[in-house]
């Protein structure tokens, strides 16, 4: 008798699980991608998102799937969640590498770490992210139109990272570490010469180097 009624209480359980799912299941791959492409064009990405995953999980094979994960992606950019968009536009780019959208996928990818940084005394990992990905956006799709529009953020994200170098440095001559300052001051010119931070750096040097003698 005991067996019995857990025999049926498992199947009250999953009677409920079952017919609870087919009621929400009753819109067709075509029903919900119509509903999360309304959504998004009217800039409601959360319900986007919602439609959009729902089409995915449902419908993992549809013709529709892949413009789901790439729209889900798109509205967590668009409502400012960019550690979200990161995490889906890599899931995609991981699923399917030969994609023809994977150029636009990159260029996101650096778009949304770039949308992360700070000023020039807050943590440069975003910048350095965002470099990095807009630079091999330019070395593996050279001849796409995301490659060109890179362009113009590699040269802010450069100027972000000098910037912070030299903030650095100028705090190390403050506080009169001068050896630690000259160093940075170096580096600035090393690894950015075309930027008004290096020619900042130039200037700044052979004081600080003489003050790093004296302190020997």
């Amino acid at each position: 008798m005991k067996k019995l009624f857990i025999s049926f209480l498992v199947f009250l359980f999953c009677g409920c699980s079952f017919f609870d799912t087919s009621h929400e299941m009753n819109q067709s791959a075509e029903e919900l991608a119509s509903e999360g492409s309304a959504a998004f064009l009217d800039k409601e990405y959360e319900d986007a998102i919602k439609a959009y995953t729902n089409l995915k999980d449902w419908y993992p094979f549809s013709k529709y799937a892949i413009l789901a994960e790439l729209k889900i992606a798109d509205s967590h950019f668009y409502l400012e969640g960019y550690d979200e968009a990161i995490t889906a536009y890599e899931e995609f780019e991981k699923m399917h590498p030969k994609n023809e959208a994977i150029p636009y996928i990159v260029y996101q990818i650096g778009l949304s770490w770039f949308k992360q940084l700070g000023s020039i005394d807050r943590d440069h990992t975003p910048a350095l992210n965002s470099l990095a990905q807009f630079k091999r956006l330019q070395d593996q799709f050279p001849r796409s139109e995301y490659a060109q529009k890179a362009g113009e953020y590699i040269e802010k994200c450069t100027a972000g990272l000098a910037g912070h170098e030299l903030y650095i440095a100028d705090f190390y001559m403050k506080t009169k570490k001068y050896a630690a300052a000259l160093k940075r001051y170096e580096n600035i010119v090393e690894r950015y010469p075309d930027s008004k931070e290096a020619r900042e750096a130039l200037a700044k040097i052979p004081e600080c180097k003489s003050l790093a003698e004296m302190e020997k």
